[in-house]
């Protein structure tokens, strides 16, 4: 199964049109969001296209494919517009051997990590900033944000094969950051 795994639209209508011809492009099964899809919170400035109404209605359309969990600003309100669940605080995959924990990264993250088996894989958005980080037990991801990169890095997306995460330019389609599950951690 394939995933396309992303954080951060912040009601960008311009990205999350993106995000998703970039869904079907790669033809992913399964989108994961990692939260802060609808408002841009008060820390952030606006993003390119701000409209939540329309970023609600592109996302409806994708519902039955898509798994997502809360970001900071995320609410029962946004929950009420969107046609899938995303006030859980995490989810977890099972992909065989490992297990991988997803959550925003606002509670959960590479300083505060979920209680997790060793050898398993904790992935987050929040920090706006693409990271792959090996811990004595687990492999820390971020995805950075689809919308507002912070830190000089990209609008940002990661792929899962089932084998391989690997973190891709929104814009220009260039592969910027992989990691092999099986060999390299």
């Amino acid at each position: 199964m394939k995933w396309l795994i992303a954080s951060d639209i912040h009601g960008s209508s311009f990205y999350c049109k993106k995000l998703l011809e970039k869904f079907n492009e790669e033809k992913a099964d399964r989108l994961l969001l990692l939260g802060d899809i609808l408002y841009h919170g008060p820390r952030n400035d606006l993003p390119k296209e701000y409209n939540p109404k329309i970023v609600t209605a592109l996302l409806n359309e994708y519902s039955e494919k898509i798994s997502c969990v809360r970001g900071n600003c995320d609410s029962e309100v946004d929950q009420m517009v969107l046609n899938f669940p995303i006030m859980a605080e995490y989810a977890i995959l099972d992909v065989g051997s490992r297990l991988i924990f997803a959550t925003h990264g606002h509670i959960f993250n590479e300083v505060n990590p979920l209680k997790m088996p060793s050898g398993s894989v904790l992935i987050c958005g929040h920090f706006h900033v693409p990271k792959i980080l090996k811990h004595e037990n687990y492999l820390y991801l971020n995805t950075g944000s689809v919308s507002l990169p912070k830190e000089n890095s990209w609008h940002s997306y990661i792929l899962f094969d089932g084998d391989r995460f690997y973190w891709k330019d929104l814009k220009n389609d260039e592969e910027k950051l992989s990691i092999r599950l099986s060999s390299e951690y």
